[in-house]
Protein backbone atom coordinates (compact mmCIF):
# COMPACT_ATOMS: atom_id res chain seq x y z
CA UNK A 1 0.00 0.00 0.00
CA UNK A 2 2.56 2.36 0.99
CA UNK A 3 4.51 1.72 -2.60
CA UNK A 4 1.60 2.41 -4.36
CA UNK A 5 1.00 5.91 -2.42
CA UNK A 6 4.93 6.27 -2.91
CA UNK A 7 3.83 6.21 -6.70
CA UNK A 8 1.28 7.73 -7.14
CA UNK A 9 2.57 10.85 -5.83
CA UNK A 10 5.61 10.84 -7.78
CA UNK A 11 3.20 10.56 -10.71
CA UNK A 12 1.53 13.01 -9.74
CA UNK A 13 4.88 15.12 -8.87
CA UNK A 14 5.48 14.65 -12.34
CA UNK A 15 2.66 16.02 -14.00
CA UNK A 16 2.75 18.92 -11.98
CA UNK A 17 5.99 19.45 -13.06
CA UNK A 18 7.33 19.34 -9.51
CA UNK A 19 10.79 17.85 -8.87
CA UNK A 20 12.13 18.01 -12.95
CA UNK A 21 15.90 19.70 -11.99
CA UNK A 22 16.49 22.60 -14.31
CA UNK A 23 18.94 22.37 -17.03
CA UNK A 24 22.66 23.07 -16.20
CA UNK A 25 23.51 26.41 -17.29
CA UNK A 26 26.69 26.94 -20.09
CA UNK A 27 30.04 27.95 -18.23
CA UNK A 28 30.22 30.57 -21.70
CA UNK A 29 26.74 31.90 -22.53
CA UNK A 30 26.22 32.36 -26.19
CA UNK A 31 26.81 35.39 -27.53
CA UNK A 32 24.55 37.85 -29.61
CA UNK A 33 23.48 36.12 -32.88
CA UNK A 34 24.89 38.11 -36.05
CA UNK A 35 21.97 39.17 -38.85
CA UNK A 36 22.13 37.54 -42.18
CA UNK A 37 23.92 40.27 -43.70
CA UNK A 38 26.71 40.65 -41.55
CA UNK A 39 27.33 36.76 -41.95
CA UNK A 40 26.80 37.26 -45.84
CA UNK A 41 29.44 40.59 -45.71
CA UNK A 42 31.90 37.76 -43.46
CA UNK A 43 31.61 35.38 -46.21
CA UNK A 44 32.55 37.32 -48.83
CA UNK A 45 35.43 38.89 -46.93
CA UNK A 46 36.77 35.18 -46.54
CA UNK A 47 36.36 34.87 -49.93
CA UNK A 48 38.19 37.88 -51.04
CA UNK A 49 42.10 37.79 -50.79
CA UNK A 50 44.01 39.60 -48.33
CA UNK A 51 45.59 41.68 -50.07
CA UNK A 52 44.87 45.84 -49.75
CA UNK A 53 45.83 45.50 -53.39
CA UNK A 54 43.42 43.60 -54.98
CA UNK A 55 40.48 45.34 -52.71
CA UNK A 56 42.20 48.40 -54.00
CA UNK A 57 41.27 47.38 -57.52
CA UNK A 58 38.28 45.96 -57.07
CA UNK A 59 36.67 49.55 -55.60
CA UNK A 60 37.91 51.04 -58.51
CA UNK A 61 36.39 48.54 -60.47
CA UNK A 62 33.16 48.76 -58.86
CA UNK A 63 33.49 52.89 -58.94
CA UNK A 64 34.04 52.98 -62.97
CA UNK A 65 30.20 51.59 -62.85
CA UNK A 66 28.57 54.21 -61.38
CA UNK A 67 29.38 56.98 -64.23
CA UNK A 68 27.92 54.33 -67.05
CA UNK A 69 25.14 53.85 -64.92
CA UNK A 70 24.29 57.28 -63.84
CA UNK A 71 24.15 58.42 -67.15
CA UNK A 72 22.11 55.57 -69.03
CA UNK A 73 19.20 56.17 -65.84
CA UNK A 74 19.70 59.95 -67.17
CA UNK A 75 19.27 59.49 -70.46
CA UNK A 76 16.53 57.14 -70.32
CA UNK A 77 14.49 59.78 -67.99
CA UNK A 78 15.65 62.34 -70.65
CA UNK A 79 14.27 60.07 -73.65
CA UNK A 80 10.75 59.50 -71.98
CA UNK A 81 10.65 63.54 -71.28
CA UNK A 82 11.00 64.09 -74.80
CA UNK A 83 8.15 61.21 -75.67
CA UNK A 84 6.13 63.08 -74.08
CA UNK A 85 6.72 66.94 -75.17
CA UNK A 86 7.43 65.64 -78.27
CA UNK A 87 4.95 63.22 -79.06
CA UNK A 88 3.49 64.85 -82.10
CA UNK A 89 6.90 64.17 -84.39
CA UNK A 90 6.27 61.18 -86.23
CA UNK A 91 8.48 58.19 -85.17
CA UNK A 92 10.80 57.39 -86.80
CA UNK A 93 11.75 61.17 -88.39
CA UNK A 94 11.28 61.40 -92.28
CA UNK A 95 14.70 61.87 -93.65
CA UNK A 96 13.55 64.26 -96.84
CA UNK A 97 16.00 64.79 -99.62
CA UNK A 98 16.36 68.47 -101.01
CA UNK A 99 16.77 69.00 -103.96
CA UNK A 100 17.19 65.52 -104.33
CA UNK A 101 20.72 64.15 -103.92
CA UNK A 102 22.47 67.16 -104.16
CA UNK A 103 25.65 65.75 -103.17
CA UNK A 104 26.32 63.72 -106.08
CA UNK A 105 24.25 65.92 -108.81
CA UNK A 106 23.15 69.05 -109.64
CA UNK A 107 20.14 70.08 -107.38
CA UNK A 108 16.57 69.42 -108.75
CA UNK A 109 17.84 67.28 -111.77
CA UNK A 110 16.72 64.38 -113.01
CA UNK A 111 19.63 62.62 -111.86
CA UNK A 112 19.42 64.40 -108.25
CA UNK A 113 16.77 62.65 -107.57
CA UNK A 114 17.35 59.22 -108.96
CA UNK A 115 20.38 59.15 -106.79
CA UNK A 116 17.83 59.83 -103.85
CA UNK A 117 15.25 57.77 -104.99
CA UNK A 118 18.32 54.81 -104.80
CA UNK A 119 19.32 55.42 -100.92
CA UNK A 120 15.73 54.92 -100.32
CA UNK A 121 14.73 58.16 -98.88
CA UNK A 122 11.92 59.18 -97.33
CA UNK A 123 10.80 62.64 -98.62
CA UNK A 124 12.24 64.59 -101.62
CA UNK A 125 12.04 68.16 -101.85
CA UNK A 126 11.31 70.06 -104.75
CA UNK A 127 11.80 73.95 -105.92
CA UNK A 128 9.33 74.69 -108.27
CA UNK A 129 9.68 78.22 -109.92
CA UNK A 130 7.51 79.06 -113.02
CA UNK A 131 9.32 80.79 -116.06
CA UNK A 132 8.58 84.34 -117.70
CA UNK A 133 6.56 81.85 -119.97
CA UNK A 134 4.26 80.10 -117.53
CA UNK A 135 6.27 77.05 -117.06
CA UNK A 136 6.71 75.43 -113.74
CA UNK A 137 10.30 74.20 -113.56
CA UNK A 138 12.20 72.29 -110.77
CA UNK A 139 14.40 75.31 -109.98
CA UNK A 140 16.18 77.52 -107.72
CA UNK A 141 17.05 81.11 -108.85
CA UNK A 142 20.34 80.54 -106.80
CA UNK A 143 20.79 77.46 -109.28
CA UNK A 144 20.09 79.37 -112.40
CA UNK A 145 22.64 82.34 -111.22
CA UNK A 146 25.51 79.49 -110.89
CA UNK A 147 24.88 78.22 -114.19
CA UNK A 148 24.36 81.40 -116.07
CA UNK A 149 27.05 83.39 -113.69
CA UNK A 150 24.70 86.22 -112.94
CA UNK A 151 24.33 86.98 -109.60
CA UNK A 152 21.06 88.75 -110.56
CA UNK A 153 19.01 86.47 -112.84
CA UNK A 154 15.59 85.34 -111.52
CA UNK A 155 13.44 82.18 -113.19
CA UNK A 156 10.66 84.66 -113.83
CA UNK A 157 12.51 86.66 -115.82
CA UNK A 158 14.11 83.81 -117.74
CA UNK A 159 11.77 81.92 -120.77
CA UNK A 160 12.16 78.31 -121.18
CA UNK A 161 14.31 78.51 -124.19
CA UNK A 162 16.55 80.25 -122.65
CA UNK A 163 16.57 78.22 -119.78
CA UNK A 164 17.54 75.44 -121.16
CA UNK A 165 20.01 76.99 -123.42
CA UNK A 166 21.96 78.19 -120.52
CA UNK A 167 22.10 74.91 -118.99
CA UNK A 168 23.50 73.64 -122.14
CA UNK A 169 26.51 76.12 -122.13
CA UNK A 170 26.69 74.95 -118.32
CA UNK A 171 27.23 71.67 -119.16
CA UNK A 172 29.79 71.89 -121.96
CA UNK A 173 32.17 74.18 -119.53
CA UNK A 174 31.67 71.68 -116.74
CA UNK A 175 32.23 68.21 -116.11
CA UNK A 176 28.35 67.39 -115.55
CA UNK A 177 26.10 65.96 -117.73
CA UNK A 178 22.35 64.82 -117.79
CA UNK A 179 21.56 68.57 -115.69
CA UNK A 180 19.18 69.49 -118.19
CA UNK A 181 16.64 71.35 -115.64
CA UNK A 182 12.95 69.06 -115.45
CA UNK A 183 9.60 70.80 -115.55
CA UNK A 184 8.05 70.23 -111.88
CA UNK A 185 5.41 67.75 -113.61
CA UNK A 186 8.25 64.98 -114.95
CA UNK A 187 9.45 65.39 -111.61
CA UNK A 188 6.75 65.04 -109.70
CA UNK A 189 6.45 62.06 -111.50
CA UNK A 190 9.49 60.36 -111.41
CA UNK A 191 9.39 60.67 -107.72
CA UNK A 192 5.65 60.69 -106.37
CA UNK A 193 5.44 56.89 -106.25
CA UNK A 194 8.79 55.89 -104.83
CA UNK A 195 8.71 57.96 -101.32
CA UNK A 196 6.17 58.32 -98.56
CA UNK A 197 6.28 62.40 -98.77
CA UNK A 198 6.84 65.10 -101.56
CA UNK A 199 7.60 68.00 -100.75
CA UNK A 200 6.87 71.09 -103.23
CA UNK A 201 8.90 74.54 -102.18
CA UNK A 202 7.15 77.22 -104.84
CA UNK A 203 9.25 80.40 -105.30
CA UNK A 204 7.24 83.35 -105.78
CA UNK A 205 8.97 85.82 -107.98
CA UNK A 206 8.59 88.10 -110.42
CA UNK A 207 6.99 89.05 -113.09
CA UNK A 208 4.06 87.31 -112.12
CA UNK A 209 4.47 86.22 -108.57
CA UNK A 210 1.30 84.85 -106.83
CA UNK A 211 -0.84 85.36 -109.48
CA UNK A 212 -2.45 82.28 -110.43
CA UNK A 213 0.87 80.13 -109.24
CA UNK A 214 -1.59 78.47 -106.82
CA UNK A 215 -4.03 77.39 -109.92
CA UNK A 216 -0.73 75.79 -111.52
CA UNK A 217 0.72 73.75 -108.93
CA UNK A 218 -1.99 72.48 -108.28
CA UNK A 219 -3.01 71.19 -112.31
CA UNK A 220 0.27 69.24 -112.17
CA UNK A 221 -0.11 67.62 -108.54
CA UNK A 222 -3.93 66.62 -109.27
CA UNK A 223 -2.66 65.57 -112.55
CA UNK A 224 -1.11 62.46 -110.65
Amino acid sequence: KKKRESAERQSMRGLLGLGRQPPPLPLFPAGKRASPAATLLLRVRRLLPSSRLFRLLLLLAALSLVPPAFFHFRLRRFNRMRERSCGWIPSPPLVCAHGGDSTNAFPNSMDAFRMALDARVDCVEVDVSRSSDGTLLALHDRDLQRMSGNSTAKVGHWSTHEIKAVTTRFQLSKTVRNQEVPKAEDALELISQSVRQVILDVKVGPPSFEKGLAEDVMSIVSSR
